[in-house]
């Protein structure tokens, strides 16, 4: 059974703003992007607990191709997506939505 999904705001902006870039850079990879990315909630949804603690009670799933981690926290009736994030940003800044 998957567990309904909840973005911070903050989430969704990173995923709306890596996906504007992607597709400035090549038509049609933003929809690449952002299947990968779904791809990372919908199997984080369906086993959270699969995925190691990085940081307190914060998991992280890592996209294929794109550098890009999906960072979740699990509740008892949803997962809760914090970040969607490029791996060379500094993690201090979606350690703060702890």
């Amino acid at each position: 059974m998957s567990l309904p999904v909840t973005f911070y705001h903050a989430a969704t902006a990173e995923f709306v703003e890596a996906s504007v870039w992607y597709e400035d850079k090549r038509e049609g990879l933003a929809n690449e992007f952002m299947a990968e990315i779904e791809r990372c909630v919908s199997l984080a949804s369906e086993h959270p607990h699969l995925y190691k603690i990085i940081h307190k009670d914060i998991r992280r799933i890592v996209a294929n191709r794109f550098p890009y981690s999906v960072y979740f926290r699990v509740e008892t009736h949803r997962i809760i997506v914090l970040a969607v994030f490029h791996s060379s940003r500094d993690p201090a800044a979606w350690k703060n939505r702890t």
